[in-house]
This record gives structure tokens, C-alpha cells and sequence, in this order.
């Protein structure tokens, strides 16, 4: 075969093969397309598959929004009727507790002005404690200087106690050298004495009062070393008391007194404690004083004893006073009856005078103005002024009736003689 065929078989084929190889390129190309198209609509699907889950995402963030914007709401919702129910709440509670707190406040302001009350009265307890420690601490310096001062002597004691005697007498309401004396003598068959006051008792009736009863086994008594003897001086003080009872019973000034005087003698004990520590030792010192017509008395009984005696003094007065009052009385009743006297003259005279004044006005209604009043009969001008009617005078006087009705009153003679009976 030569090269033309075989050109010509190549080209007869190349020529049956064109349409093939154009149909084979055909779907080559269709099949590219297909591919293509394949390629386009798996990267739309997955576009759309992306888009769905963007819109899913979206829907689904959109969805948790609406719902986070909704439970906002109703968080918020909730946290409003919450707040309101709150404040509701606390209004009522308030309201309820209002009454309680006022009354706290209350009770704290009182809280508070008790304490400072307190603190005040503290502060002032304080301060009159501290007062109290130095007058306490005064009176025990004065006390020991007392003391001191009574240890000395028997004068200084009797000094204080007519001192102590005086100030009791003063303050129950008598008067020095009125109502008693002090230092008097008196003239006895022993010879002078002098006791240390006499009381004036209405009537002319006096009492003695002796304040010199030793103290002087009492304070020894009270700077005793021991209990053994404190109680020794104690025995020496009753026995020193009895001693001196007798000795001023034994003086027996009753009987220098008139008859009205009573028949005692007070013998004065400046303090109660003296007494007591006595009367501890010797239970019978006081019915023994008694029998013996002493009357033991201290700052206290003695005090009761002068107010009975001012008390008898007021009684005596208003006596003398009731006494002038009878005596002005009777002076008064003498002269209102030489008054009613002379009153029932005066009515006398009066009744006098009206009878002769209705004479007069008789006489001349009948006489004198019966003859005038012809004037206007006659027509005669009297220029306006009449004849008065003259009526008589009909009031009687009003006699005395109680001078009339006692016949003793009507003599004034015998006033003087009446009052004296007391009428």
C-alpha cells in the first residue's frame, strides 16, 4: 500500500472519526457542563445548606433574644410586683411597728432622763456622802473636844447641862425670866438653895429642874480598854445617877413652894444614852426616883413636860380672856339698853310731832285752804299754781316692842343693877 491510501485511510478515517471525536467532544463538554452545573448546585446546596443553618443560627439567636427579652420583661415584671410587695410589706410593717417604736423612743427618752436623774442623784448622793463623812468627821472631832471639855471638871458639866437645860426649856416655847429662873434661891431649914431652874406654873405653882447630875463614869465608860471595864464604869455611872436622886429628894423643894406647887423635883439627864445606860444597869432607878417624889427626865420627856406646862399657860389666858369678854359683854349689854332707852324717847317724840303735824294739816285743810280756793270760784288769776291736797300723815312710829314687853328694861335705873346679875 502506498502512502496516498494510506493517507487517504487516515484522512477517511480522521474524516469518520470527526464526527465522533466532535460528538465525543460535544459530551465532553456536556459532560464539563454537567459537572460544572453538578459542582454549582452541590456548592448552592451547600450555600443553602449554610444559609439554612445561618438562618437556623439566626432564628434560633433571634428566638433566644425574643425569649431573653421576654424573661427580661417578666424578670423585670417580677422584680417590680417583688419591689412593690416589698415596699407593701414594709408599709404594713412600719405601720404595725410604728406604735412600737414610738413607745421605744418613749421608753428610751425615759431610759434616758432616768439615768441622768440617776447620774444627777448619784453625783449628789456622792457629794452629801461626802458632806455627811465631814460633818460625821466634825461631830466626832467635836465630840472628843466635848469630851475633853466634860472631863475637866464638874462645872464644865454643869455648864453644858444647864446650857442643854435652857435650849430644851426655849424651844418648848418659855421664856426666860417669864415663864422660869434660873440660879433663884430659896431659904430652907438646911439653909439657902440655889437649884438650877424654877418653872412658873399657872396659879402661882412652881417646880424645880436640876441639871447637875455627873457624867463622868459614862465617859470613862466609853474610853474603856476593855469590855470588863466599860462595864465597871458603867455600874459606877448608875450608882454615881442613884446617888444624886437621892441627895436632891433628900433637899425636898416642894416644901419651900406654896401649898399649889407640885410635890416633885425633875432632875435632868442631858441625853438619852445616859439614861439608857443607867436604867441597863439599875432597872428599878426609875420606880425608886418616883417613890422618892424625883422625876427623871431627858432632852425629850422634858421637852413633852414644858409643853403641858405652856399648854396650862394658853389655858389660863384664854380664862383671863374669857373673863374680859363677860366683863366687856356685861359693859356692852348696859349700853344698849341706856340706848334702846333713849331710842324709845326719840320714838316718843316722833310720835309727838306726827300727831301735832296732822293737827296742823287739819286745821288748815278746814280753815284756811277752804277759804282760798273761793279765789278760783271767782275766777281770780292765780297764774297757774294750785292749792296742794295736804294728806295727813297715816305711818305710825314703831315702838320698841322688846324694851316695852320687860318692864325691867324700861327702867333705866336699874341697868347698872341687871348687867351686874349678868342679864
Amino acid at each position: 500500500m502506498n502512502l496516498d491510501s494510506l493517507l487517504l485511510a487516515v484522512l477517511a478515517a480522521l474524516l469518520a472519526a470527526i464526527p465522533a471525536l466532535a460528538w465525543a467532544l460535544m459530551e465532553r463538554g456536556r459532560a464539563n457542563r454537567a459537572e460544572a452545573r453538578a459542582s454549582e448546585l452541590q456548592d448552592a446546596a451547600v450555600r443553602l445548606r449554610l444559609l439554612e443553618e445561618q438562618e437556623a443560627k439566626n432564628t434560633a439567636f433571634l428566638q433566644a433574644q425574643a425569649a431573653a427579652a421576654i424573661a427580661e420583661q417578666v424578670m423585670k415584671r417580677a422584680d417590680e410586683t417583688f419591689h412593690n410587695r416589698e415596699q407593701l410589706a414594709q408599709a404594713r410593717l412600719e405601720a404595725q411597728l410604728k406604735p412600737v417604736a414610738e413607745t421605744l423612743a418613749k421608753f428610751q427618752e425615759q431610759v434616758v432622763a432616768v439615768e441622768k436623774t440617776r447620774a444627777e442623784e448619784t453625783g449628789g448622793l456622792k457629794e452629801q456622802i461626802s458632806q455627811l463623812l465631814q460633818a460625821s468627821t466634825a461631830t466626832q472631832a467635836e465630840a472628843r473636844k466635848l469630851s475633853a471639855a466634860l472631863r475637866r471638871g464638874a462645872g464644865v458639866q454643869g455648864r453644858w447641862g444647864e446650857q442643854t437645860l435652857r435650849n430644851v426649856l426655849e424651844a418648848a416655847g418659855l421664856h426666860n425670866r417669864y415663864d422660869f429662873d434660873e440660879q433663884t434661891s430659896t431659904d430652907s431649914e438646911e439653909g439657902r438653895r440655889r437649884p438650877d431652874v424654877t418653872v412658873r406654873l399657872p396659879g402661882g405653882a412652881v417646880f424645880v429642874i436640876d441639871a447637875k447630875c455627873s457624867l463622868n463614869a459614862f465617859l470613862e465608860a466609853q474610853d474603856a480598854p476593855d469590855e470588863a471595864s466599860r462595864e465597871a464604869a458603867y455600874l459606877r455611872h448608875a450608882q454615881s445617877v442613884r446617888a444624886h436622886m437621892q441627895g436632891l429628894s433628900a433637899k425636898a423643894y416642894w416644901d419651900q413652894f406654896n401649898q399649889g406647887s407640885p410635890d416633885f423635883v425633875a432632875m435632868f439627864i442631858p441625853g438619852d444614852s445616859f439614861l439608857a445606860a443607867a436604867l441597863e444597869r439599875a432597872p428599878e432607878l426609875m420606880t425608886e426616883a418616883m417613890d422618892r417624889r424625883v422625876l427623871v427626865v431627858t432632852p425629850t420627856t422634858l421637852f413633852a413636860l414644858c409643853k403641858a406646862v405652856v399648854y396650862g399657860w394658853r389655858v389660863e389666858e384664854q380664862a383671863a380672856n374669857a373673863q374680859e369678854i363677860s366683863k366687856l359683854g356685861r359693859e356692852l349689854y348696859k349700853r344698849i339698853s341706856v340706848m334702846g332707852a333713849h331710842a324709845g324717847s326719840v320714838g316718843k317724840a316722833l310720835e309727838a310731832a306726827v300727831s301735832r303735824y296732822n293737827q296742823f294739816v287739819g286745821s288748815l285743810e278746814t280753815q284756811v285752804l277752804t277759804q282760798a280756793r273761793r279765789f278760783e270760784d271767782l275766777k281770780v288769776d292765780h297764774e297757774g299754781k294750785e292749792l296742794p291736797e295736804l294728806a295727813p300723815v297715816e305711818t305710825g312710829i314703831r315702838p320698841l316692842a322688846k324694851l316695852a314687853a320687860d318692864p325691867d328694861l324700861a327702867d333705866t335705873g336699874r341697868v347698872a343693877a341687871l348687867t351686874a346679875k349678868g342679864r
